[in-house]
Parts: structure tokens; C-alpha cells; sequence
């Protein structure tokens, strides 16, 4: 049996690349507390909030203690306490003493808090496609269905034309849907794939029988299937400001019509092309609205200078923030952090 005694884990506060960094007092949240203990159901994007202005600078403000196994992770019932070492503000992170038997296997025995509420994205993070035309038409399609079915649920078969005979045998079907158009040249980026269920090959051939076992939506003629693989979903991210300047837009909030707010998932027109991994943090600005200017029209010289009514681009203003967990070549998935205001389609995507 080991024992690990109490120890530290120092948090030190620098303000993302300057060189002045979050050492000023100023680059601390008004009214941070001095002392937190972590609570289940907390995420680290909300302790940083508390204690920070900025809550995605966390990741660069951590200190590695090579004493501690995983430095990276926090867990309820955890301390945090602000102090100052050297005039400088720094977290230190205190745990009591943790016994640990031996045992095969070495994942911590208490689930440590994620970085963002991973159940508002989990349904993204394993199945969230993205394609370009080309890709959807080489993929097997549904032809038809068993015992003369129109559209077909869980627990019925459906016949796919283009199955290879050395393809696995778990599949997702899914829909061809929307396009992606970046939000300023009306580029085409990929389309959307609705996933509309799960099946099992039963029987190959030309064409196959697959066994429809799980379902979102009806499975219609014309469905695509993609080879299902099995993978842990990822969900530890480290939130980060973009490398290089981002000018985007939101193309689509998924599940929402109107208005968007937060955690709710957005998909714009920027992804690994321009610098976009999953934990990019981006402000959202609300667009400008172009309104007449009567003033400028009433200085008119002339009778045909006075029929044109001429127009003004208003400011962009900040709506709130996001952070990309899935990000496509040319398009990403983003869970809004904060909306300061209601957020909608066709708004900016800038650095924060």
C-alpha cells in the first residue's frame, strides 16, 4: 500500500503571450474568491471564470508538479486557495491524503471534473459528420426494404447496394443533408450527414441485408451507411485562443431555430484549414446591422444625388463566446460558453 501525503499543485497566472502577463493584479477577476472547493458537477471553464477574466487561458497557466500523477486533473472535494508568492497572485490546488492499493488497472477510482458539461456535446462528439459531395456518392446506399416496408425503424432489415464483401459489419446510415456554404463567398465547405440509425450486416451480397438495430429517424431509399468504429470520446480539452487571426461565421446552431444561448452547438465555417482544433476558443459577434443615414441624404447637392439614400454599416458588438470540441477541415462544432446576448446564425466568429 502507498500513501500519497498532501501536497501542491501551483497554478501560475500569466495573461496568455504578453510579457506582462496575469501577474497584474488587474488581469484578476473583480471579486474572486480567495478559497474554493471543488464541488461535483463544476467544470474547470467555470472555476477558472471565478477566479480569472479570461477563463480559457487556464491551460497555459498550469503548473506541471512532477509529483503528481496527472497535474491535469481536479477532482470534487479538491481545495483551491489564492496566494501571493513574490507579489505575484497564484491558485494552489491542496488534496488530503489519498490511499492507493495496488491494483491492474490505474484510472483514478473518483471521476475527475471535465473542462466543459460534456452531456450537452456527447451526442456530437461520436457522431457528427461532415462530407463533401464526392465522398457521399461513392457510399452504399439503402435500395429497399424487407416485407414490402415504405421506410424502415429498429428491429426491421433494409437491402444496401455497394457493400464490399471484406467490409465490416457494424454500420451507421446516415442522410445526406444541407449544404455548408462559407458565410461571406457562398463556397460550398461540405454537407451535412444526419445520422438516422445503426445496423448489423446479416448478409452480404449485391445487394446486402442489414439489420436496422437502432434508430433517430426513419431510414428512407437513398440512405448512406458508414463503417461504424468504436472510439472513446474525447473530451479533455484545453481551451486556447487561435494561432492567427480567425474572421468566420456561424452557418448552422443545431436543434435551434431562433435564437441561440448557452451550450447550445453552433457549426461554422472555419476548421483545421485555418488553425481550428477542438478546445479553440472564439468570440461570437453579433453582425451590424446596414441602416439609411436621412442626414447625409439631406446634404444632397443635387435632384439625383437626392434619390440615393446612402447607407451605413453599424459595429459589430459581442455576443459571447465559444469553444470548438469537433473540428472538420473546412467546418467545426462549437458549444457557446456564454451569450452576454442572443446569438444567430450568420454572426461572427473573430479571436477573442
Amino acid at each position: 500500500m502507498k500513501r500519497i501525503s498532501r501536497f501542491f499543485l501551483t497554478l501560475v497566472i500569466v495573461a496568455g503571450l504578453s510579457s506582462a502577463g496575469l501577474a497584474e493584479e488587474g488581469m484578476l477577476k473583480p471579486g474572486h474568491p480567495t478559497h474554493y472547493v471543488v464541488k461535483k458537477g463544476d467544470t474547470l471553464w467555470d472555476i477558472a471564470g471565478m477566479f480569472l477574466k479570461r477563463p480559457w487561458l487556464w491551460p497555459e497557466i498550469w503548473y506541471v508538479n512532477p509529483q503528481i500523477r496527472n497535474p491535469h486533473l481536479i477532482y470534487p472535494g479538491d481545495e483551491l486557495n489564492l496566494v501571493y508568492v513574490d507579489g505575484k497572485p497564484r491558485l494552489m490546488l491542496s488534496r488530503g491524503p489519498l490511499k492507493l492499493s495496488p491494483r491492474v488497472r490505474s484510472e483514478p477510482l473518483r471521476r475527475a471534473i471535465p473542462t466543459i458539461p460534456i452531456d450537452h456535446i456527447a451526442p456530437y462528439l461520436s457522431r457528427s459528420y461532415v462530407m463533401d459531395a464526392s465522398a457521399m456518392d461513392e457510399l452504399p446506399y439503402v435500395v429497399a426494404f424487407a416485407d414490402e416496408h415504405i421506410v424502415a425503424g429498429a428491429g426491421q432489415r433494409i437491402y444496401v447496394r455497394g457493400l464490399q464483401t471484406d467490409t465490416p459489419d457494424q454500420y451507421d446510415i446516415v442522410r445526406p443533408g444541407k449544404a455548408y456554404k462559407d458565410g461571406e463567398t457562398g463556397e460550398i465547405l461540405g454537407y451535412e450527414a444526419l445520422y438516422a440509425g445503426s445496423g448489423k450486416l446479416v448478409q452480404g451480397g449485391d445487394p446486402a441485408t442489414v439489420a436496422v438495430n437502432r434508430t433517430r429517424r426513419e431510414v428512407l431509399t437513398g440512405d448512406r451507411l458508414l463503417p461504424f468504429s468504436k472510439k472513446d470520446l474525447a473530451t479533455d480539452f484545453h481551451p486556447k485562443a487561435p494561432e492567427k487571426a480567425i474572421n468566420g461565421t456561424i452557418i448552422d446552431a443545431l436543434d435551434r431555430v431562433n435564437e441561440i444561448g448557452q451550450y447550445d452547438v453552433v457549426v461554422i465555417d472555419r476548421g483545421t484549414a485555418d488553425g481550428i482544433t477542438p478546445g479553440t476558443v472564439l468570440q461570437v459577434n453579433n453582425r451590424g446591422e446596414t441602416v439609411p443615414d436621412p442626414v447625409a441624404r439631406g446634404r444632397a447637392r443635387t435632384a439625383l444625388d437626392a434619390s440615393f439614400m446612402e447607407e451605413v454599416k453599424l459595429p459589430d458588438e459581442e455576443a459571447g463566446l465559444l469553444m470548438v470540441f469537433r473540428s472538420h477541415e473546412r467546418v467545426s462544432f462549437g458549444l457557446v460558453m456564454y451569450a452576454r446576448k442572443a446569438i444567430h446564425v450568420h454572426d461572427r466568429v473573430v479571436n477573442p
